[in-house]
């Protein structure tokens, strides 16, 4: 995720001490919307970018700010909203199908797979509402995210070691694969550690391919992020929110959605040709990124 924003108007105008810190500015902040939408859907940890993005480049941001949390769920509800239009014909045939308004073979499969994406949902949910303050707290860690990083280009390498050989395919998604895939969701609350990559790998261990591993991984990415919108964006509209912060959200929002979408069309041709190792080039390049930005950080 990203830094807090806040403006007292859009453009080059700086923002103030109470905004997201001096010498900030919304072009910056739509920078940070790009990377943010570029690399939610790609392996390689969007939180852990944001959160190096600002110290590697000199940026001075108040990560720990009140809302620099809401600020990026605004940009994760922009990728959101580039999930449900990307796969806007299987989240309608999953509504009729729950809704009964449907034949009845589908109306089976789709609250089959509802049922899947909610399973996997609640270890988030749960764990999420457990250690929101500790997390918080991790979110402007540079070090931290730095680090993770390294864990996460380990962590692809490892899934690809370990995952099964068989090819079941997005059908055959048991409930316990599901939940199973959920845990492994949970990593992602650590800055480095990708929620995409890590419910991959999830389902990688299970049995299943690269191309539907993926497909369920952003299916599932959907109700997380609203459901961290509803708790996290009021806040952009409360608490002494600097003026303009609010509207630059929006905007930032919008160029998350149209990265996001670009992202998640390559995303899906890249897993359906290249299943055989198709995570290893995302863990190399977070392990060096990882190693790079710790040299830069301590030198």
């Amino acid at each position: 995720m990203a830094t807090q924003l806040g403006a007292t108007q859009l453009g080059a105008t700086q923002l103030g001490a109470t905004g997201f810190g001096a010498g900030v500015n919304a072009l910056q902040a739509l920078v940070l919307a790009a990377l943010q939408g570029a690399t939610e859907l790609f392996p390689v940890s969007s939180l852990g970018h944001a959160v190096l993005l600002p110290a590697l480049a000199g940026w001075h941001l108040d990560q720990a700010a009140p809302i620099f949390l809401p600020f990026l769920v605004m940009l994760h509800l922009g990728t959101a909203a580039a999930l449900l239009i990307y796969f806007f014909k299987e989240w309608w045939l999953i509504a009729l199908g729950v809704l009964g308004l449907t034949d009845a073979h589908q109306k089976q499969e789709s609250r089959r797979v509802f049922l899947l994406i909610m399973v996997a949902t609640v270890p988030a949910v749960v764990i999420g509402v457990a250690l929101q303050h500790f997390i918080a707290r991790l979110f402007g860690t540079p070090f931290a995210a730095a680090l993770f990083l390294i864990a996460n280009g380990a962590l692809l390498l490892i899934g690809e070691k370990l995952r099964s050989r068989g090819r079941r395919s997005l059908d055959m998604i048991t409930i316990r694969d599901a939940f199973t895939i959920g845990l492994w969701q949970c990593l992602a609350f650590l800055p480095g550690i990708s929620r995409s990559g890590a419910t991959m790998v999830g389902g990688l261990i299970c049995g299943i391919d690269h191309e539907d591993s993926a497909h369920f991984s952003f299916l599932i990415a959907t109700p997380v992020i609203l459901g961290a919108g509803v708790l996290e964006v009021p806040k952009l509209l409360h608490a002494g929110v600097p003026h303009g912060a609010f509207g630059i959200s929006v905007m930032a929002a919008v160029a998350a959605g149209i990265t996001a979408f670009a992202s998640t069309a390559f995303l899906m041709r890249y897993f359906r040709r290249h299943d055989s190792w198709a995570l290893a080039p995302f863990a190399w390049y977070c392990v060096a990124l990882g190693l790079g930005s710790l040299i830069m950080l301590l030198g």
